[in-house]
């Protein structure tokens, strides 16, 4: 097939690498830094610039830019998507952008199906990219209304990039999710640096520290928009860990032993059971 990636960060440069090295699709990248598209062609990621026109002859397209972006590129380019192309996208919200596609979509005749692939890290850009960030991660897909073969085309490059495991969900399910399972761990991790604490740990820190805060070296523009556009299910379990930290609290300042280990055995029994 012929692929388009869209966006060439972290993510979208990671995605062109997988499927260049473990597939024999041809690949074509944009990205508005041309360094970047430079930095692609030098190392093989991709094929090609996916210019407008490109996109007529693409099987696949990859959408990997911030939500507004996404659409906005959309209702720029629609126009050029072959009716019979798929389009996904790689937001870590979904209650703004699926309908806004899922809209665009029939006004330009593809099939859209959201995605979101579950893996990461610290670093952003295309030089943090790697073929291997999706080998045994989990990946995310919103079908919607989009025809089994579109979902089955998905999940067959899902595989061959390297993800176990693929889960399906509508829109409202992912948001609820991943405000638990991802956005709240980052605010956990930016609100635990911010103790005058954190300038002295060097030497006293271990795994703990490294555990908790790893996820604070974050990008702030890309987050700020995940945050606001998932606003209530964000509030809702910030609320839920603010009730949990302040029952911890309590316990500690009043010495009440019995209530701690109550709390700490009902933790260590749900992540057991849970993962």
């Amino acid at each position: 097939m012929r692929v388009a990636v869209i966006g060439l960060g972290l993510i979208g440069g990671s995605i062109a690498k997988a499927l260049k090295a473990n597939t024999a699709h041809e690949v074509f990248g944009f990205d508005t830094d041309p360094d970047v598209l430079l930095d692609a062609s030098s190392f093989g990621a991709i094929d090609g610039v996916a210019a407008p026109e490109t996109l007529a002859s693409c099987d696949v397209v990859y959408l990997c830019l911030y939500p507004e972006d996404v659409v906005r590129y959309v209702e720029e380019n629609g126009a050029h998507i072959a009716k019979d192309c798929i389009v996904s996208d790689a937001c870590g919200i979904k209650g703004f952008v699926v309908p806004a596609l899922t809209a665009l979509s029939r006004k330009f005749g593809f099939t859209y199906v959201g995605g979101h692939p579950m893996a990461g890290k610290e670093m952003s850009g295309f030089a943090a990219s790697d073929a291997g960030l999706f080998t045994g991660a989990s990946y995310i897909l919103v079908p919607g209304d989009a025809p089994q073969t579109a979902v089955e085309t998905l999940e067959r490059l899902a595989r061959a990039m390297g993800f176990a495991r693929i889960e399906h969900c509508t829109a409202a399910e992912h948001d609820r999710r991943i405000a638990y399972t991802s956005q709240v761990p980052h605010l956990l991790a930016c609100a635990y640096v911010m103790s005058p604490e954190c300038e002295h740990h060097a030497g006293f820190s271990a795994g703990s520290y490294r555990d908790v805060s790893r996820v604070a070296r974050i990008n702030a523009a890309l987050w700020t928009d995940l945050f606001l556009a998932n606003r209530d299910a964000l509030a809702a379990e910030t609320d839920e860990l603010l009730k949990n930290l302040t029952r911890f609290r309590d316990a500690v300042r009043q010495g009440d032993r019995e209530s701690l280990t109550s709390l700490l055995e009902m933790a260590r029994e749900r992540k057991e059971r849970f993962g």
